[in-house]
């Protein structure tokens, strides 16, 4: 987690999960709380901070400035803490939530890998301040009944909560420790929780019996398994030299909304004006496509926030896709690419559309000898690339430039929040409903958006059911991953620029931002995939208004760029 040249122990602490002694499995319908209830488990995320160790005179050593993000759909299940000072000690002990310094600290000062960047972790309370320490989602039945959805988030400082345990660690030498946390003691002891009785959500606001109870239960759920004193070989990635970088180059500067945490921009491609211009280019170049009818930016048109204006795209000879092409900016934040996430990289999201027999329907082989054979082509990739060759990899690779030069940040929503910009009572509102849980159990009356659209990207990048009634036989992110539990999955999109990006959803079937708002307000279908912040509203959905309707559309329309 932390390299060190300093010579020192190192601890690795890995945790398991569980549910009443048996292994926890996500998605799997099967556990039942004190209340009977049965219930399955989507998301099991948390942030570890404090860590000390206890020496046998009873003093302890703290690890200062050590994070750790665990996530168990993520497979975020071990740490390593390296510069341990070397000695026996007794007993171990961390907290469930960052300090109250990080806490409120930037959250966009942290690297693009460290465990407190919000693009990563996805636990920041977005424009509020502070981290969700804790998030447990999932969905419960009671008897034979309708299925619901559960979504405690376990946050605030002062709700900020030690672990301590016995563990005789001997680091005269490395060590590790293996853990386990119980998530059926988490919910049921010492203070049982019921959905039905208690709520199906928090968000650790003050006097909140739910994260009262949650941050009693919480000490109890972890335990020691066993320690041992090998700890495994930690493989180092070899250092990233990058890809084809010519003797001259010029640097680009990548500027963003300060607001922005840092993204992840690859380091074996880095951004330089030569690369950019040439993926500019080929976004541009109708050679691409087979008959020379099409490009890239056919379908991802400037004046619409790089996407398609129609329902679904029309590819060579007028062959229509199945999804609506989905807008294209602030990539650099995103680690999979499509609706269904099945490009790992924005490389290879760039030559799919050239093979595609809906799309461009070439292929690369041609596309190469097409482009060497333009007169423009040989200077821009000698100037890119350090030699006139052109290769299905180096157009992969400069479209990606282009592609993550795109940025939006600064629409009249950023401007207000700078003091640049007042927004309208009607937006004003609509930002309040759009960052507010509905939970009428504690008041709040909110449109819940924030937890998928959360932050200043305006998207956590991840896949949801939305709660859309199927139109065709689209199981989404299912047709990547073959996991039932991801069938009518699609990614988040960003809400940035949402009012130049209609038509909405992955097919296109919402004309307005009035439908939009509607569907969620009235129009959601219940299934078992369905997303647990969605379905612990009520039958249909969260029954706004037709002020709050108005107002949540108006708010919405003050996200784009000018």
């Amino acid at each position: 987690m932390f390299a060190s040249d300093v010579i020192g122990a190192t601890l690795e602490i890995s945790v398991q999960h569980s549910f009443a002694g048996e292994r926890l499995l996500l998605d799997s319908l099967r556990y039942q709380d004190a209340a009977t209830e049965t219930l399955s488990f989507t998301r099991v995320s948390y942030l570890l901070s404090g860590f000390a160790i206890e020496k046998e005179d009873g003093v302890w050593t703290e690890l200062t400035d050590r994070f750790a993000w665990m996530d168990v759909a993520r497979g975020r299940t071990a740490l390593r803490l390296e510069d341990v000072p070397p000695g026996k000690y007794r007993a171990l002990r961390f907290h469930i939530g960052p300090d109250a310094a990080a806490n409120i600290g930037d959250p966009a000062k942290w690297a693009a890998d460290h465990p407190l960047n919000p693009n990563l972790n996805g636990l920041h309370w977005t424009w509020q301040t502070g981290y969700i320490f804790l998030a447990i989602e999932g969905h419960y039945r009671v008897g034979a009944g309708e299925l619901k959805g559960f979504a405690h988030h376990f946050a605030r400082d002062p709700n900020r909560t030690r672990i301590s345990l016995a563990a005789p660690l001997d680091l005269t030498h490395d060590a590790a420790v293996l853990l386990d946390f119980d998530l059926g003691t988490l919910l049921n002891a010492p203070r049982p929780l019921s959905f039905e009785k208690d709520g199906t959500a928090t968000h650790s606001r003050d006097g909140d019996p739910i994260a009262a109870a949650l941050g009693a239960n919480l000490p109890g759920a972890f335990r020691v398994v066993r320690i041992v004193s090998a700890v495994p070989e930690l493989s180092r990635p070899a250092p990233v030299k990058p890809l084809y970088l010519p003797e001259k180059y010029t640097p680009y500067r990548f500027t963003m909304n300060a607001a922005f945490p840092l993204p992840a921009l690859p380091r074996d491609n880095p951004l330089i004006e030569e690369r950019v211009a040439l993926g500019k280019a080929l976004f541009n170049e109708t050679a691409l496509s087979r008959d020379g009818s099409i490009s890239c930016a056919s379908c991802h048109v400037a004046n619409f926030a790089f996407t398609d204006p129609r329902r679904v795209s029309l590819g060579v000879d007028g062959k229509k896709g199945a999804r609506n092409g989905m807008p294209l900016f602030n990539l650099a934040w995103k680690t999979s690419f499509f609706w269904d996430g099945r490009a790992p990289s924005l490389r290879a999201q760039a030559l799919e559309p050239i093979q595609d027999h809906l799309e461009m329907d070439e292929t690369l082989p041609n596309v190469t000898r097409k482009l060497a054979a333009l007169p423009a082509y040989p200077s821009l990739f000698a100037a890119a690339f350090g030699t006139p060759d052109v290769t299905p990899e180096k157009v992969g690779l400069a479209i990606e430039q282009f592609l993550l030069t795109l940025l939006a940040g600064d629409a009249r929503l950023d401007r207000a929040m700078r003091g640049k910009a007042t927004l309208s009572d009607d937006e004003k509102r609509g930002f309040e409903l759009f960052m507010t849980e509905f939970d009428p159990r504690t008041g709040q009356r909110g449109a819940d958006c924030f937890h998928c659209h959360g932050g200043p990207l305006f998207s956590d990048h991840q896949f949801h059911n939305n709660g859309l009634a199927a139109l065709a036989d689209d199981a989404g992110r299912f047709r990547v991953t073959k996991v039932d539990a991801d069938r009518g999955k699609f990614a988040t999109p960003s809400l940035r620029n949402v009012a130049r990006t209609a038509p909405y959803m992955h097919d296109g079937r919402f004309s307005t931002l009035e439908e939009v708002v509607a569907h969620y307000s009235t129009g959601i279908h219940r299934s078992p995939t369905l997303d647990p912040n969605l379905a612990k509203h009520p039958d249909g959905g969260l029954h706004l208004s037709a002020d709050d309707q108005r107002a949540l559309v108006a708010f919405l329309k003050a996200l784009s760029d000018e």
